[in-house]
């Protein structure tokens, strides 16, 4: 709606990169080893992505040269050929071979929808995010329940603010996992009936300040990866979120073509009269969502946190932050981070103080440190800040690959 530019010129840095190679970076190249480790036996995945019979490392350079003949061919065709042509063909002859229940005529039925975003307010900002089925709604949420909470009494690393930030993430998870699904199947519990001021606040009054809880889902009715935030000098601003859900997705690359197949089916729910429960023609419950901030109707920051469920909690941190207690966006980036995983149980980072750890410990929260070397579960921010002068300032994560460039 709002592009520029044709297809073919849009994708030929992606073909120039797939055709010629790419250094591997540092981390994607962890992340590749234990990818091969658990997918090389999945059918494709070794023949494309584990040259010489192993992951490449850091530095090493990696060609897709069947990716860029693919990536040509949805260029010249608009990307019908993925959906309607020989590409299609290939994917569902795969698909099929393999026991898959994937057909072409999925594919060639497929239909985008302008979706539009569902927004929170919050101290003169208005947080947009992506509808259900993503997960997006949950940071809505969170916000809206400390909108009726004493955070704002707090500076952005007292370990009051992190155990109230903590508590709404909670209270926020135990509606989303309970109700959110494909939009069109929620009919008993709407996105507007989890985001009405009323039941948030009511959600809110059950936070206590002296301990913390687990929480179980709410009644909100009466009788959720690679990210990309741009900007440019027209005041254009872009928040764009990609992901085959576990690292290379269900790790079965269709032969010659470089394309490999999402799992994304794993956020369907198996429990009878579940809303997000798996049926034909569905959008499984999604985790990856693109933020934005607006001010006064005008764009302020386009950004993103990748990370499975940390995401949800990693946009909350990240608007807190940038907007509550005024940080500057790599700041909020760089500060040490937490994420509730279920029950009482919060993981953190090394960075987080030892007496922050000790004070949540002491209100209930079961404390679970994860080495920055081990553990990818923190996600990687981006963050494109406009500024009120004009111009942009942008934030990248050092805990990933990324980074902030201007040109």
């Amino acid at each position: 709606r709002f592009g520029t530019l044709d297809f073919a010129t849009l994708l030929a840095p992606a073909v120039g990169y797939a055709e010629n190679g790419f250094a591997v970076s540092p981390v994607i190249g962890k992340l590749w080893e234990i990818g091969g480790d658990t997918l090389g036996a999945q059918p494709g995945f070794a023949d494309a992505f584990l040259p010489q019979g192993r992951a490449p490392r850091a530095g090493e350079r990696f060609v897709n040269r069947a990716l860029a003949a693919s990536l040509i061919r949805i260029a010249e065709t608009r990307g019908r050929d993925f959906y309607e042509g020989a590409l299609a063909e290939r994917i569902a002859a795969y698909a099929r071979e393999h026991g898959a229940a994937l057909t072409g005529s999925d594919l060639a039925g497929f239909v985008p929808e302008w979706c539009g975003t569902v927004s929170m307010g919050f101290d003169g900002v208005d947080l947009h995010e992506i509808p259900p089925n993503g997960q997006g709604i949950a940071a809505l949420m969170a916000l809206g329940i400390l909108d009726h909470t004493p955070v704002r009494d707090f500076g952005p690393d007292a370990p009051q603010a992190i155990h109230l930030q903590i508590e709404a993430i909670k209270l926020a998870f135990a509606d989303l996992h309970a109700y959110v699904a494909d939009a069109s199947h929620m009919q008993d519990v709407t996105p507007q009936a989890l985001l009405d001021g009323g039941y948030l606040a009511s959600r809110a009054g059950l936070i206590r300040s002296d301990r913390a809880q687990d929480f179980g889902s709410g009644a909100p009715r009466n009788g959720g990866t690679v990210y990309l935030s741009t900007a440019d000098a027209s005041g254009m601003m872009v928040s764009f979120i990609q992901s085959n859900y576990a690292g290379f997705g269900s790790g079965v690359v269709v032969p010659d073509t470089g394309i490999s197949l999402q799992n994304r089916g794993a956020g369907f729910s198996l429990r009878p009269g579940h809303p997000n429960l798996v049926a034909p023609g569905k959008r499984p419950f999604h985790t990856i969502i693109p933020g934005f901030l607006m001010q006064n109707g005008a764009p302020l920051m386009s950004f993103g946190v990748m990370g499975g469920p940390m995401q949800a909690q990693g946009h909350v941190m990240m608007t807190m932050r940038t907007q509550l207690w005024g940080q500057d966006v790599q700041t909020a980036v760089d500060a040490p981070r937490w994420r509730f995983t279920s029950g009482v149980e919060v993981a953190c980072e090394t960075a987080l103080p030892l007496e922050t750890r000790e004070y949540l410990s002491a209100l209930g929260h079961d404390i679970v440190v994860e080495a920055p070397d081990s553990a990818f579960g923190f996600g990687g921010a981006q963050l494109v800040h406009r500024l009120a002068s004009g111009g942009y300032v942008a934030g990248s994560d050092p805990r990933k690959d990324g980074q902030a460039v201007g040109f």
